[in-house]
């Protein structure tokens, strides 16, 4: 059966589209953009068709996060390959990119087809694996990259670990260069960083709590930015957070340099001031940073230095997160929120609804080199439905994730995903739509 969604507007920044038209789906494909589909759609066989009145609604590429951690296998109580799938398509998301810290770790193809059997099986948003750039994410010996990547794996990254030999680095980029690979980098050098719990400033100061400097991540984007230029390769900044990041990676930038990088919600969205409560739930890495930061990173999406906005989606279980705030895990259960969080930057005049769709859709997409992002014809029907005026309350409860470790829990937002298609297949409708 052929699905018309009618009377939305439809943002496609892969094809600069921004109206209201209607858009037909058939065979799991893209077939039809266009005004007035409606009409023809109710003169021909109304019964093989499914009309879907969007009226008021904002009808997007299915987003892409392209940084998740899916702790399957391995870390199953914390979150499996299908609970974070039907977290990604109630946050709106139809493909998700899930980082290789499992236990263990996605170093070989075994463990990345496994992930990918596991996704088929959920059947909900697209799952695609990141490989290892060194085996057990230790740094020392190069996975075996060409096998990963016929397994299955989109990029490589050792997130959650640097690569501090910078030697290995060289070599990484320069292999993953030749197959068409991205190299994702977690920037941060853990001698300056070393048993840091938060951001080294004035809250740390009074807190009591070991500071982790912005020089930690800043010094290791220079050491790949000069990398990525020795090589002539490209490399993705993981997770920026830091005004002197933001600086180094837009002069990259300007001197034509292959380089690319993303921030999450939670960096434009808090400060190293709310940690005085020592909520375990704003314990991240790398960590909340000063409101100094928040601007430079919002100034960083605005003029296009940060490509994309992802979840880093960490979830965890209650014995991770309810600890004195030095044993904590870090990280926040991202997915459902995500969306919502990055809809304010489009209140606060930092983006436009178009170009904060780029950052969640077609850029991602064009990062990894896959085939999403788009609305185009014979495209894969994934879609994403957005209510932008919907208010809600984030209830950690009732999230699809099994991680509620969220900071935003009771936060009061405004625009939710109600609508998630993937391969023309429904995967999530939110109560506010009837259909």
């Amino acid at each position: 059966m052929k699905i018309l969604l009618t009377g939305a507007r439809i943002i496609d920044p892969s094809q600069k589209i921004d109206a209201v038209m209607d858009i037909m789906i058939a065979d799991g494909k893209i077939c039809q953009t266009g005004l007035d589909l409606l009409k023809s759609a109710k003169s021909k066989d109304a019964a093989k068709i499914k009309i879907m009145e969007l009226g008021g609604m904002v009808l997007t590429p299915g987003l892409i996060d392209m940084h998740t951690h899916l702790r399957e296998p391995g870390q199953e109580y914390k979150e499996t390959i299908s609970s974070g799938a039907q977290a990604a398509v109630a946050g709106g998301f139809t493909s998700i990119a899930c980082m290789p810290n499992t236990d263990p770790i996605n170093d070989n193809r075994s463990i990345t087809e496994f992930m990918k059997r596991k996704a088929v099986e959920a059947s909900l948003a697209n799952v695609y694996p990141i490989g290892a750039i060194s085996k057990d994410s230790a740094g020392h010996h190069l996975t075996e990259f060409w096998d990963l990547k016929e397994a299955g794996a989109v990029a490589l990254s050792d997130d959650g670990k640097p690569v501090m030999d910078a030697a290995l680095m060289r070599h990484a980029l320069e292999y993953a260069y030749s197959l068409g690979l991205p190299v994702i980098s977690h920037c941060e050098d853990t001698n300056l960083s070393a048993g840091g719990q938060m951001n080294e400033g004035y809250y740390s100061t009074i807190l009591g709590l070991r500071g982790i400097p912005s020089i930690s991540e800043e010094a290791m984007v220079a050491r790949d930015i000069l990398l990525a230029e020795f090589t002539k390769t490209h490399v993705h900044i993981a997770h920026v957070s830091t005004k002197g990041s933001v600086r180094l990676i837009r002069e990259a930038k300007k001197r034509g340099l292959k380089i690319t990088a993303e921030t999450a919600p939670h960096y434009f969205t808090l400060t190293d001031e709310t940690l005085q409560t020592y909520n375990t739930r704003l314990k991240v890495n790398p960590p909340l940073r000063s409101a100094a930061d928040v601007t430079a990173i919002k100034e960083g999406l605005a003029d296009g230095t940060l490509d994309a906005i992802v979840t880093d989606h960490a979830p965890h279980a209650r014995t991770d997160k309810e600890l004195e705030f030095e044993y904590a895990s870090n990280g926040i259960s991202g997915l459902e929120t995500s969306l919502s969080l990055s809809l304010r930057l489009v209140r606060e005049g930092v983006l436009s609804l178009p170009e904060l769709i780029a950052k969640m859709s077609i850029n991602p997409a064009q990062i990894l080199r896959l085939p999403k992002g788009t609305l185009e014809a014979g495209a894969d029907a994934d879609i994403t439905v957005i209510d932008p005026q919907l208010p809600w309350i984030v209830d950690v409860k009732t999230f699809y994730s099994k991680g509620k470790n969220s900071p935003f829990h009771g936060w009061e937002m405004q625009g939710k995903a109600v609508l998630t298609i993937v391969g023309g297949e429904i995967k999530y409708a939110g109560p506010s739509l009837n259909i």
